[in-house]
């Protein structure tokens, strides 16, 4: 019997979980999915015959698929996408329409439009299961703690934020090539993440202004500087790019301002300075930075076990489809006004 969320038929000890897409995000969520209770992870997906081969060895109980209707015949609970950004929007519409599973998981972004995410949220209410996307810095300790602290007004009135998203991944690429755009461009790619914990942060934005630079080749979106507005008098400014020659890892942080004082956070770590208040600092390990089984980073494991927990028991989890959307549609604000639409 299917879990079908808020309008459910009856539960299931153990779910069967599918994941369509054998690529890194593809292959960690499947290895945290084999080792969940009450999981199965009794199908993989994914269109290279050599993948597939491999993902066999790896995942020796599940069905190796070549192509997702026929996920039909195994009566999935629910599937994980993990395809490139670009496919996300068929692959779901595909799934829902086929009534292969009620229940999805996309990884990040939603889709590759608004208009998009918005079918995608109708279906996604139509199947009456649970929705969710991969933003899995909702699940960082760091990030949590500083949202607790935001909404216990620890800095009293927000009025700015500074938001940056960094790597390397295109800083050696030779201006011409093509390889960056098969990611979907910076926005999508690196800079959805701190776009959808500064909407966690402070709700609403709408884009002021924004510039987006080429930088690998024609066309494609490799750095962006973004000036928004919240609620009230709040003002907030991106800064993202992938050509960042000292980011050998991907960076994210946000720095808040106030009417009391400071607050600085990133993936590692957590300041609060209110001046003569004080200086606070938490690093990860502070903030109990454990989970059941670590593969990439904790983060992955604590969304994964949310989903699932929302599956078997009927709470809502975020972000939801329609949460997601948020993100797709200041993206899209961000290409309007920068004159990339």
């Amino acid at each position: 019997m299917r879990v079908m969320g808020s309008k459910d038929e009856g539960k299931k000890e153990v779910l069967d979980v599918a994941v369509v897409g054998l690529g890194k995000m593809g292959l960690l969520h499947s290895c945290i999915l084999n080792v969940l209770p009450n999981v199965r992870l009794v199908a993989v997906c994914d269109k290279s015959d050599l993948i597939r081969r491999v993902g066999k060895k790896v995942f020796k109980r599940a069905r190796l698929l070549d192509d997702i209707d026929k996920l039909a015949d195994v009566k999935v609970d629910a599937v994980y996408v993990t395809t490139p950004i670009p496919s996300h929007f068929f692959i779901a519409k595909a799934l829902y329409s086929k009534r292969i599973a009620p229940n999805l998981f996309v990884e990040k972004t939603l889709a590759s439009n608004y208009d998009q995410a918005k079918e995608m949220c109708s279906l996604a209410n139509d199947s009456g299961g649970v929705s969710m996307v991969g933003y899995m810095k909702r699940f960082g300790v760091t990030y949590q703690k500083a949202r607790d602290l935001l909404q216990e007004q620890a800095l009293g009135e927000v009025d700015s934020f500074d938001a940056y998203a960094y790597s390397s991944d295109f800083a050696e690429v030779k201006e011409g090539s093509g390889v960056a755009g098969a990611r979907g461009g910076v926005l999508e790619d690196l800079g959805s993440h701190v776009v959808d914990v500064a909407l966690w942060f402070f709700g609403d934005l709408e884009v002021e202004s924004a510039l987006v630079e080429s930088v690998t080749s024609e066309g494609c979106e490799d750095s962006a500087s973004i000036l928004a507005r919240g609620i009230g008098e709040l003002k907030g400014r991106f800064s993202i790019s992938w050509c960042k020659k000292e980011y050998r890892m991907p960076e994210f942080g946000l720095t808040v301002h106030g009417s009391n004082g400071v607050l600085r956070v990133n993936d590692d770590a957590l300041e609060l300075d209110l001046g003569k208040g004080g200086l606070k600092k938490w690093y990860r390990h502070d903030l109990n930075d454990n989970v059941g089984f670590l593969l990439g980073a904790p983060e992955y494991f604590r969304e994964d076990e949310a989903f699932v927990r929302s599956m078997l028991g009927g709470a809502v989890v975020e972000p939801t489809f329609l949460t997601a959307s948020k993100v797709d549609y200041f993206v899209e604000q961000a290409r309007t006004r920068a004159g990339r639409k």
